[in-house]
């Protein structure tokens, strides 16, 4: 068969007809994986120059192919790039456009690599690339919590548990709470980076290659920790993927938290906060309503990511080794998922420091709903009763609170006396919001003082102090 009767120059040799239109088009990748041409190139380029130096390569050959690489990718960047379905991948329409530059030069570029250990590499560069980006807006995030939290350390507002009103807190405490999941998150990311940079190249197809290539130097021209130290398993796992997008799954899931109370907040039952008009769109029939869309539709997009990652590992669980020609699919999930969580991170980044807390209605929330009960069973206990016995004295007062309109720090010391002798005129320094969020003055709880306390050690961890 002559070679323009062929779809795939690379390959072509070994097949007697060409290949169906239709099956190129289901085959080809692409379309979607043309977005790893800068690795691509970054990978290749650093293929060249180890094999110049291990003499597979003269100088010359080396610094055309470079040259042409390129040259390559500014014709991409610049939009001049012409993308051929029938050339598969990224791979290929590049090592096709380079041999168009340079010659029979571009054809030597593959030796000593496979598209296998291509593909791993250039992933794993990219992913490597995305985790950065991605840390860098959580961290941004980060520092608008921060803000937020030390400006409003002294508001208060309702604790809740099951929903219902609990105990006072700070403002500023809430948000730190946001704060610590995104610290989990960014030690998760982190850590998921040292297992992305291990360099494949080098494993080839899957057995290793017979030409005396230096993996170690490409492996510091790339910028990898280390490379892979089996063949097999450099060209076939995805479990870097895969965690990737664990760590993703569950940073959306805290997004989507925050996100359900930023929508409960802004709700007219609740008005706890107020955000920017920027951040909401109106409704096509109802001129009153500003919804609150980035928040619902971080906490939609939380699905995607969850579904991409049991996408990925349904696509594995059933692989033998090597390669196989499923881990086509990897890359779709892995892009949509990275790109929800960057997008979702700066979407929040850009809000949070722009929120503003109704300060009088989060404190007048906080007032109704008898939240400081444990205070007063506290007050007790430290009065010498036992703590089952406060917890029923306070169980009565908050009944005759509810049956006559009354919070507890409304009533009169002889109402409070009714309940038990052991109230004295004392009692109403725990009984004020202030005095209980005051009252819990230790780390991790809600205090002021170690709300400012925890605004600082955030600080210095993210090394801004």
């Amino acid at each position: 068969m002559s070679q323009d009767q062929t779809t795939n120059q690379s390959w072509g040799g070994r097949f007697s007809e060409p290949v169906d239109a239709f099956v190129a088009r289901f085959t080809a990748s692409v379309d979607f994986d043309k977005r790893l041409y800068k690795h691509d190139i970054q990978g290749s380029i650093a293929h060249a120059t180890m094999l110049a130096k291990v003499g597979v390569l003269s100088d010359s050959e080396r610094d055309s192919i470079i040259d042409g690489l390129r040259a390559i990718q500014g014709e991409i960047e610049a939009g001049q790039f012409d993308w051929r379905v029938d050339l598969e991948d990224v791979h290929m329409n590049i090592e096709a456009r380079l041999t168009e530059r340079v010659g029979i030069t571009g054809k030597k570029l593959h030796t000593g690599r496979s598209r296998n250990d291509q593909v791993a590499t250039d992933i794993r560069l990219w992913l490597r690339e995305e985790i950065d980006i991605i840390v860098a807006e959580l961290e941004r995030l980060q520092r608008g919590l921060l803000q937020q939290a030390e400006q409003h350390a002294e508001v208060i507002m309702p604790g809740f548990t099951h929903l219902q009103t609990a105990q006072p807190v700070t403002f500023g405490h809430h948000l730190l709470a946001w704060f610590e999941m995104l610290c989990r998150d960014r030690e998760r990311l982190l850590d998921c980076r040292k297992r992305v940079n291990r360099m494949p190249l080098g494993s080839a197809a899957l057995a290793g290659t017979t030409y005396p290539i230096d993996r170690q130097l490409t492996c510091e021209l790339l910028g990898f920790d280390a490379v892979s130290g089996n063949s097999l398993d450099g060209v076939s796992d995805r479990d870097f993927a895969i965690e990737f997008c664990a760590a993703a799954a569950l940073a959306m899931m805290h997004l989507s938290r925050f996100s359900e109370e930023l929508v409960l907040w802004t709700s007219a039952q609740f008005n706890f906060i107020e955000l920017p008009d920027r951040f909401c769109t109106g409704s096509s029939i109802m001129p009153q309503k500003k919804n609150p869309d980035v928040p619902e539709l971080v906490r939609g997009k939380s699905g995607r990511v969850y579904g991409h990652l049991m996408g990925l590992l349904t696509l594995m669980k059933s692989q033998p080794l090597a390669y196989n020609k499923d881990n086509q699919e990897d890359k779709e999930p892995l892009f949509d998922a990275a790109d929800t969580l960057r997008d979702s991170l700066r979407a929040f980044a850009d809000m949070i420091p722009a929120i503003r807390p109704r300060v009088d209605v989060m404190r007048e929330a906080a007032r109704r709903g008898f939240s400081t009960a444990t205070d007063l069973a506290d007050y007790l206990v430290r009065k010498g009763l036992p703590f089952r016995d406060c917890h029923e004295i306070v169980g009565h007062a908050v009944k005759y609170g509810v049956d006559s309109g009354k919070d507890l720090a409304e009533m009169s010391l002889d109402e409070l006396r009714r309940f038990s002798d052991q109230i004295g005129q004392d009692v109403f320094e725990v009984l004020t919001l202030e005095g209980s969020v005051n009252a819990r003055d230790h780390i991790g709880g809600t205090a002021p003082a170690q709300v400012r306390a925890a605004v600082q050690r955030g600080r210095e961890l993210l090394g801004d102090s």
